[in-house]
């Protein structure tokens, strides 16, 4: 038996047949199953062959590439329609994972994104391109997680001069300009809106304060391009002074010195894109540095005291910290619903110490890392014998730091109790 035509993977715009090419155009026409989005195939009906089935594939996604096989066993020739170019945040990944790549011919149209950067005369190679065309999450809010679907336009703001988004009707331009202004951009970015490409009342909107395009509607479809009209952030990604952080008032000096902290981040591993628990989070000062060497990753604290949340929740928003989300609450109440990660620190536990690890240690992944700071000798003894009875392989450094401090015109040093550092790899020996 002869194998089956490859599935017809076609990129169309919304100025519909009139805008594909002839080897596409010739793909519909010898097609006998169409499928697409229902507003799609309204685009392409006029111009079907008499018999030719359309399915529309709205909320069906999933079911794509078996009714693509299901045809193709009994012999018919099928294709599928998509905006734009279909391996540009489209469509086309998915099939070509499902149906394997020998199985598709792709034939792009130029991309909305492309089409959008071309009438605001702007080049786009150095362009981060983010897709928030997903499920509605709302408006964005402080410490929102990365299920949300506004996360990697957000996270993008963080580290990019230019940033061109596919949007939907529900993440919209105004939405978008919202949640920058809430991640604390308000002034750092212009946004420029490219709406309803290819059909005779395109539009465009250009130059937009995030303020101004916040408080307006825009013509659906549509496509976001921010400019960065600041200079990026210069501030240093580790290494913060503990004056930098807010802390706790009047007992100023509760929080993770800088020494400490240092070893301890180093201690952990961090990779780019590491999920990161910290326990006990007082002010913040591990979890946000840490959320800054894990820039593609993501950072979950967790604070009991009503006052210390309140102050990481006030460095987090100076630090524009949008992967970092606190939760005020006693572990490891709520810690269940925390993904696996790959480093956890524990620099409080409010009596919970050894379960703490334990649960450390359950939930790590493979080749994670466990750290811990004591200043106390039960703590650190409770912590080595939990550690040995799970097998795990631990070690312990003695941090002792001074600092110099003025006396007259001369200066000493100011010694600072020592803090015992602990650290356990997942793996046992």
């Amino acid at each position: 038996m002869n194998s089956p035509d490859p599935c017809a993977l076609i990129g169309i715009l919304d100025d519909g047949h009139a805008g594909l090419g002839d080897a596409a155009r010739h793909r519909v026409a010898a097609a006998d199953l169409v499928i697409g989005a229902r507003r799609t195939l309204e685009l392409i009906a006029p111009q079907l062959p008499p018999g030719t089935e359309q399915r529309a594939m709205d909320g069906q996604l999933g079911q794509v590439a078996e009714w693509a096989r299901a045809a193709q066993r009994t012999g018919r020739r099928v294709a599928v329609l998509a905006t734009g170019d279909p391996l540009c945040h489209g469509i086309g990944s998915f099939l070509v994972g499902k149906l394997g790549a020998d199985a598709i011919d792709v034939l792009p149209a130029v991309s909305t994104l492309q089409l959008a950067f071309a009438r605001l005369k702007l080049s786009w190679q150095a362009a981060k391109i983010v897709s928030v065309h997903s499920t509605d999450s709302g408006e964005w809010a402080p410490g929102a997680t990365p299920g949300h679907s506004l996360y990697p336009l957000v996270q993008a703001a963080a580290g990019h001069a230019l940033i061109g988004a596919f949007t939907s009707p529900a993440n919209s331009p105004d939405r978008i300009a919202r949640a920058l202004i809430c991640a604390g951009h308000g002034d750092d970015f212009r946004l420029s809106v490219a709406a309803r490409l290819g059909l005779p009342d395109e539009s465009l909107a250009t130059g937009l304060a995030l303020a101004e395009a916040a408080a307006r509607s825009f013509p659906d479809p549509n496509i976001v391009v921010l400019n960065r009209v600041t200079p990026p952030e210069e501030r240093a990604i580790f290494g913060f002074d503990d004056t930098d952080f807010v802390q706790r008032a009047p007992e100023k000096g509760l929080i993770t010195k800088q020494e400490a902290r240092a070893l301890s981040l180093a201690k952990l591993r961090l990779r780019p894109d590491s999920l990161v628990w910290d326990i006990g989070a007082g002010s913040g000062s591990v979890g946000l540095e840490a959320a800054r060497l894990a820039r593609y990753g993501h950072v979950w604290a967790i604070e009991k005291n009503a006052g210390d949340a309140a102050n990481a929740r006030d460095n987090a928003r100076r630090l524009r910290a949008s992967n970092y989300t606190l939760c005020e609450g006693r572990a490891p109440d709520g810690l269940d619903a925390w993904p696996d990660p790959d480093a956890v620190f524990i620099g409080g536990s409010g009596g919970e110490l050894g379960g703490l690890i334990r649960l450390a240690l359950a939930r790590l992944r493979p080749g994670g890392r466990l750290v811990m700071n004591f200043v106390t000798l039960e703590n650190l003894a409770t912590a080595t014998a939990t550690l040995a009875e799970a097998g795990a392989a631990w070690d312990v450094v003695q941090l002792q730091a001074s600092r110099s401090q003025p006396i007259l015109d001369m200066h000493r040093l100011a010694a600072h109790n020592p803090v015992w550092v602990v650290s356990a790899d997942k793996d046992t020996p």
